[in-house]
């Protein structure tokens, strides 16, 4: 796999926000970056059955408003909104956990679109200062290299191919920039700086096995 990790871990923005949802405080991360196709493509690349498994996972369901979802061995839960082709909502059912995910995309002026990404997720202050935002988002910057992939190429992503490049010095250096900024995010939603460092560090542990 031949990527410019600066390039693109440079191209996602990433905030991280406190608010309050089912009257519960809310730990909200949300990554945005800005592909080279139009709206109506990666609307079809985020929601086409045949297309999903292509640059993120199995997926089987009724993907319909409505409908239920399952990812093979992760997450499945409930498409809460369909409007295409602007803005996708879903339940994420983990581990007897549930949170949400939007998507919302935005067409530019210059034929790309805009994607933002948003996963709120009722979190302990323990669990939060263990990782802080990096446990998911990390993952999320993932699956957003492996969407710019596929739509750059039109090929499907190999899995092992990629689980083996997380292994090399490349992946490593992805996730550790990935987690640092991340890290970032935190102290910019007012973490002390201390404290995201070093849920950073663990977030980097963890995905590396380090």
């Amino acid at each position: 796999m031949n990527i410019d990790i600066v390039r693109t871990i440079g191209a996602v923005t990433r905030e991280v926000a406190n608010r309050v949802r089912e009257g519960r405080p809310t730990r909200v991360v949300v990554a945005s970056r800005t592909y080279d196709t139009d709206i109506a493509d990666l609307w079809d690349a985020l929601t086409s059955a045949e297309r999903i498994p292509r640059w993120f996972m199995p997926i089987t369901g009724d993907l319909r408003l409505g409908g239920r979802y399952q990812l093979q061995g992760n997450a499945g839960g409930e498409i809460t909104r369909c409007d295409a082709p602007r803005h996708l909502a879903v339940t994420w059912e983990m581990f007897g956990e549930t949170s949400w995910v939007d998507v919302r995309l935005e067409e530019r002026p210059d034929g790309t679109t805009h994607l933002e990404l948003e996963h709120a997720a009722h979190v302990d202050d323990a669990r939060w200062e263990q990782y802080g935002p990096g446990a998911v988002g990390v993952g999320w910057d993932l699956s957003l290299m492996g969407l710019e992939l596929y739509l750059a190429t039109g090929a499907p992503n190999d899995p092992k191919a990629a689980e083996a490049w997380l292994a090399t010095d490349d992946g490593r250096d992805f996730i550790g920039r990935s987690s640092d900024d991340w890290g970032r995010a935190s102290m910019a939603s007012g973490t002390p700086p201390t404290s995201a460092t070093s849920a950073a560090e663990r977030t980097t542990a963890f995905y590396t096995g380090a």
